[in-house]
């Protein structure tokens, strides 16, 4: 009888919780803010690293640049998934 209950309870908290952790287009529009950010600290960084000469850090920016670009046109794909 306890394994029964138990067998039931974790059903419904295994339903239940996948619905409460849904944060809706908030969560993802929060992100692609954070994105935004990220991508005007790093075209700073760029200009910066440029105007000083320093090629290899220059490199490295523009590489965190596109894997940034990337991540926030893959979340805009998503919204825009979302709302159909």
């Amino acid at each position: 009888m306890k394994r029964a209950i138990a067998g039931i309870m974790l059903l419904v908290g295994l339903s239940v919780a996948p619905a409460l952790a849904w944060d809706g287009d908030r969560g993802l529009r929060r992100d692609m803010r954070h994105d935004e950010a990220k991508i005007g600290h790093d075209r700073r960084e760029l200009r910066r690293d440029l105007y000083y000469g320093n090629y290899g850090a220059a490199r490295h920016e523009r590489r965190e640049l596109e894997r940034d670009h990337r991540d926030l046109n893959r979340d805009r794909r998503q919204l825009d998934w979302d709302r159909r």
